[in-house]
Formats: structure tokens, C-alpha cells, sequence
């Protein structure tokens, strides 16, 4: 995609070229929103959630996302995906097949839901590639506020590359200049997450564009059930930075149908954010949802006759058709325009056959590898047909209108059962077949849930402490401190933030005096909010730094549990290994000083942050290292 254009910049075919390539791929993007429906429907896939009635604010949106560049978004972007070349039609559909091949489904390799969007930041040996020349999207989750503390961290890493260089930081930043992007739907501000966050980027200034798509509904559940007032807007203004503040962020809001006034929109939050590295947020009202939440339900249960008219008067494709066959331009005395009727209803009709076609080429790829594992299974299976109990389960396998892995395997799994008393070479060979295809999909389905590289944290070779009768016996404070500062020294792109942990060194003295030594980015302090110290670690760890989130006790890592485990723990498995977040989650607890300070949740976190390394050290001296 090109970047936002002026008129004046470019001659009028060039401009009339852009419009028709922006309709052609929002046609492209709504086919594939209709498409989805039906393929969920007749059965193909189980469930799916797609952002139609979104791709014209995600094209203008689109032309502002350069290299370098990150967004952290909800399950609704596939137009922006496609937009910026990280997403094809037929790697669409294949997440929707939950194909686990992961050159076809690179985002998940099968393992989330559609919509669900990811490029793929490591080398396959688990090495980082050079993020600067890629267009970034960190790996969405279903929780719909979840992205919000991840994105904080993304955009303060542009700030903290404009102070820190170390030996390879230029395959993460180009000095700073790049710029986070976030989107939500307007249900999801309601969460703790949202405001947390925002209050956080303001406080920081970051680079950071957050765009909420508001379609009045999360769910059922219309606005002014949500919140305080159903103007988004005049909720966030109190953020909003006023003539000589030094703090606070831009509100925009433009209407989701307005093709021009979206691109003007989005060339002035890229200006504020990657100019002025101030946190941009563009309020995108009267989005529709031509086919309702999901594939599970119809919004006719929920909407009335006027807002069911208003979806399909305003639907933001609609509205652009209009806004293209009534543009004209009057150049050296010529009226020139846009396009024809014809001329629009030939680019639909052609996008609704390149979908299907790519429809049909992940499809049949997909059935492809079932297949195959059917062929080689079946075969062996029927060498004991001529036994009752295998030709009833050879029968009702045949009955299956589509044959997935779970039929297959529970095929072999009932065989194996029903000849357990055989000891045949047709036996064996089962067997043997069934271990090495179980295995393969053991990968496929259970892989990367810790790295898998050569740098996973247990590959680490320990040092034991080595003592003398002249050993010094030191606070243990000290002995912390004095590690810190090794590791500060030795390791540029190491940082460390949290409450208190800055001027103060920290509530137990542990970083006394690093700040002063090593400055206010790599040494610092934040407000009491865990959520987004945790998330804050997370965006700058995928971004090639060394973070140290410090939750100040034990028990109020509860604050920030959900984005441990939906977020953090989970990220190498639902990216197949495609990302990584080397993040030190640090705190302290077990002070026994009431029911807050005593360490309780110690239990829960050892089973909720499953993907994460839970280290309890015996004493300071193991804590060093």
C-alpha cells in the first residue's frame, strides 16, 4: 500500500487508480466476510469472526503502517492485514480451516481462531529477524482488551531506542521513529485495560495511534449500557492535551464511511505520533456489522428496523461506491471521475470470484494433508476388515460426510484396541504408522509452548557460587544490587520499571543507586498499575529489549495475571514459535505480614502462567545468579 496521498501530489490517474485498488480490496475483504459465514455454515469450519462493515477506516489506516511499524489489535482487522501485505486470501481462509501448516497459516499455524493475526518476528531457529523491514503485527487474543498493556510496550520502545543502543539494535528500530498501532472495539473500552493503558501512554508520551471502531453494540449490548456516555469522545477529552500541557494525548473522531475525511484523519495521528511521539486517539463512529458479532448469531435478534436501515444505508462500502460515482474534477477545462457503474460492478463481481477461488485453493490444500494421513492409515486398517468388530467401525467411518484428524486417529485408536490380542506384522505396521503420524501432529498441535532454541532459559548452564574463609557475608540487599549492576553494565539493552523501583532503588534497596548510574529509561519508575507494567514489558521484550517488569508483591500480580497467562505464557505456542517476548517478570512477597503480603496466590500462578518459567529462588544469593 502507498502511503497517504494528496491530490495535488500526484497526477489524477494515479489518485483514481488508488481508489479503485482501496474498493477493490474492501470488496475483496467483505467477499471474504461472506464467504466465511457460509463456510461455517454447510459445516467446513466451526466457527468464525471476521471485521466486515470495518474496511474503509482500515484502508486509510493502512496507508500510514510503514515498516518498522507494530499494531496490537482485536479480531476484527483483516482489511488492514490485507491491506498491508502480511495476510493473503487463501492464508485467510486456511485459519478459518485451522490448517497447521504453518507456510500456509503463518500467524498460528492452526492453533487460533480466524482473524487472529500475526507476522512471524523470529527465524526458524528461533533467531530474531531484522523487524525494521517488516510490517509488524504482534499475535492477537481473544480476550478483547488484552492488546491494550502489550501495545504500550510497543510504543515505548521507539522512545527508549532514541536513548539506547546496543551491538544489533538496528534490526529494531530506525532511532525510534516507529509507531504503535492499536484498535478495540468501542464495547472493549469499557475494560480496566483501555483506561489503564491510555492514562499510561499519556503520562509517557509514546508514539502510539489507538483506533476504536464503535458500532454501538458489543454483542447485544447496546452503548449506553457500557458507559458513562455514549459519546466516547467527550469520555476521553479530559485526556486530550491542551496548548503548552506536556502531557496528555489528540483525540480525532471521524465517521467509518467517510473516505476522505479517514484519510486525512490518519495522515494527522501519523504526523502527531511519529513527529511529536504523542499518543493519537481516533474515535471511529456509525461503523456497521453487516452480518452481526459471529457466525453463531443473527443481530436482527437485537438491532431494530431503523438501526437494521442505518447498517445498510451506511455500511461504509456502500457509502464509498456512492462517494466514487459522484467525485468529479474539473482538470484544464475537462470534468473527469472516478469510475462507472459498469465499470464498479466489475470489480465486485471479480472480487467475489477471486475469493471463492482462494477459498477453494486452502481448502483443498487443507484436505490435502487429511488425506494424506488417510491414505496411509486406511490401507492397514482394512487388512482387518474380515473381523466384525472392524467392519463396524470401517462402516460408520465411511458414513462420514467429512473426515477430519480426529476421525482418523480415533479410527486407529479403536482398530488398535479391537486387535489388542493380535501380535501380526499387519499389526506392527499399524503401529508403527500410527506413532510416526502421531508424532508429527504432536508438533503440529503441542509444540512451542517454552522455546525451542538454542537460547531457552534451560540451556542456561549454572554457576554455582563458590565460597572462602574469606568470603564477605553482605545484606542480602547488597548482593542483589551489586548483580544488578553487573548485568546493567553489561547488557546495555537490559532495563528494569516498576513502583518505587527508580529514584528510590526500589522498595527493599535492591537497585540503590542504578538509576542515577544507568538513567531514568533503563532505571524506572511507573504508577501503581500491574496490568500495564506488565504489558509495558511485553511490547518492549518483542521489540529486541531486555525488560525487568518489577510487580511490587507477590500478591498483586494478580493485577496483571491475565495478560501472564492469556498474553505472555501463551505466546510462543499460539505463534508456533514465530514470536517471543523474553520478559523478567520480578516481585517479592512471602513477608507474612496479613493476608495481602503473604505470598497466597503462589498456587494459581504455577497452573495459570503455564509457557512461563516460575522461579523461586532459596535465597539472595540464588536470586543473583
Amino acid at each position: 500500500m502507498s502511503n497517504y496521498i494528496e491530490t495535488e501530489q500526484v497526477s489524477f490517474q494515479d489518485f483514481r487508480k488508488q481508489v479503485l485498488d482501496d474498493y477493490r480490496l474492501g470488496r475483496i475483504s467483505r467477499e471474504a466476510s461472506y464467504l466465511t459465514r457460509k463456510e461455517v455454515l454447510t459445516g467446513k469450519a466451526k466457527f468464525g469472526i471476521v471485521g466486515d462493515g470495518k474496511e474503509l477506516p482500515q484502508l486509510a489506516m493502512a496507508k500510514v503502517f510503514r515498516e518498522g511499524d507494530w499494531r496490537s489489535g482485536y479480531y476484527r482487522d483483516q482489511t488492514f492485514a490485507m491491506a498491508v501485505g502480511v495476510l493473503s486470501v487463501d492464508a485467510f481462509f486456511a485459519q478459518l480451516y485451522a490448517d497447521t501448516d504453518v507456510e500456509r497459516e503463518p500467524a498460528s499455524a492452526g492453533r487460533q481462531m480466524p482473524c487472529h493475526f500475526a507476522t512471524r518476528s523470529l527465524n526458524e531457529d528461533g533467531s530474531w529477524k531484522d523487524l525494521t523491514q517488516i510490517k509488524n503485527i504482534s499475535s492477537d487474543i481473544s480476550p478483547t482488551a488484552g492488546q491494550m498493556p502489550r501495545l504500550l510496550g510497543l510504543a515505548l520502545a521507539s522512545n527508549v531506542y532514541k536513548e539506547v543502543k546496543f551491538q544489533g539494535s538496528e534490526k529494531f528500530s530506525h532511532n525510534g521513529q516507529e509507531v504503535a498501532f492499536g484498535t478495540i472495539g468501542d464495547a472493549s473500552t469499557a475494560e480496566g485495560h483501555f483506561w489503564e493503558t491510555i492514562n499510561a501512554a499519556c503520562a509517557l508520551q509514546v508514539p502510539m495511534i489507538m483506533s476504536i471502531w464503535d458500532d454501538g453494540y458489543g454483542i447485544s449490548v447496546p452503548t449506553h449500557n457500557q458507559r458513562a456516555k455514549e459519546d466516547l469522545a467527550e469520555i476521553l477529552a479530559g485526556f486530550q492535551r491542551k496548548e503548552g500541557d506536556k502531557q496528555g494525548c489528540e483525540v480525532i473522531q471521524v465517521r467509518a464511511w467517510d473516505y476522505p475525511m479517514l484519510l486525512e484523519a490518519y495522515a494527522r495521528a501519523e504526523q502527531l505520533a511519529r513527529e511529536e511521539s504523542m499518543p493519537v486517539i481516533l474515535h471511529i463512529i456509525e461503523v456497521t456489522q453487516p452480518q452481526g458479532h459471529s457466525t453463531s448469531g443473527s443481530h436482527e435478534r437485537y438491532k431494530d428496523e431503523e438501526r437494521m436501515n442505518f447498517e445498510t444505508e451506511f455500511d461504509c462500502l456502500n457509502k464509498f461506491r456512492e462517494w466514487i460515482l459522484n467525485y468529479s474534477i474539473q482538470i484544464d477545462g475537462e470534468e473527469q471521475t472516478l469510475s462507472s457503474v459498469e465499470e464498479l460492478d466489475e470489480i465486485e463481481k471479480e472480487a467475489k470470484v477471486f475469493v471463492r477461488e482462494q477459498q477453494k485453493k486452502a481448502w483443498a490444500e487443507y484436505r490435502a494433508s487429511i488425506d494424506h494421513i488417510q491414505n496411509q492409515v486406511l490401507p492397514l486398517v482394512k487388512q482387518f476388515e474380515n473381523q466384525p468388530e472392524v467392519a463396524a467401525l470401517l462402516e460408520k467411518f465411511s458414513a462420514l460426510v467429512t473426515v477430519g484428524k480426529k476421525d482418523i486417529f480415533a479410527l486407529v485408536r479403536k482398530v488398535l484396541w479391537a486387535t489388542r490380542e493380535q501380535n501380526t506384522s499387519e499389526r506392527q505396521n499399524l503401529v508403527q504408522v500410527y506413532e510416526r503420524i502421531s508424532e508429527k501432529e504432536a508438533d503440529n498441535y503441542s509444540s512451542h509452548l517454552y522455546s525451542e532454541s538454542e537460547w531457552k532459559a534451560v540451556n542456561i548452564p549454572e554457576i554455582k557460587p563458590v565460597f572462602s574463609e574469606d568470603s564477605q557475608i553482605l545484606d542480602g540487599r547488597v548482593v542483589i544490587r551489586n548483580n544488578f549492576d553487573k548485568i546493567f553494565e553489561k547488557y546495555p539493552e537490559t532495563l528494569i520499571f516498576g513502583e518505587d523501583t527508580g529514584s528510590i532503588g526500589d522498595v527493599n534497596q535492591g537497585l540503590e543507586g542504578m538509576q542515577e548510574k544507568y538513567g531514568e529509561t533503563r532505571i524506572a519508575d511507573t504508577g501503581i498499575r500491574e496490568a500495564t507494567i506488565l504489558g509495558q514489558g511485553v511490547g518492549l521484550a518483542m521489540r529486541g529489549l531486555r525488560p525487568i517488569a518489577e510487580i511490587q508483591y507477590l500478591d498483586y500480580v494478580l493485577y496483571c495475571l491475565q495478560g501472564m497467562s492469556d498474553d505472555l505464557a501463551t505466546l510462543q505456542y499460539r505463534t508456533k514459535g514465530g514470536q517471543k517476548a523474553p520478559v523478567i517478570v520480578r516481585t517479592r512477597g512471602h513477608r507474612l505480614e496479613g493476608v495481602w503480603h503473604s505470598g497466597s496466590p503462589m498456587a494459581g500462578i504455577l497452573n495459570l502462567v503455564r509457557g512461563m518459567m516460575v522461579l523461586v529462588p532459596r535465597n539472595l544469593t540464588q536470586a543473583a545468579g
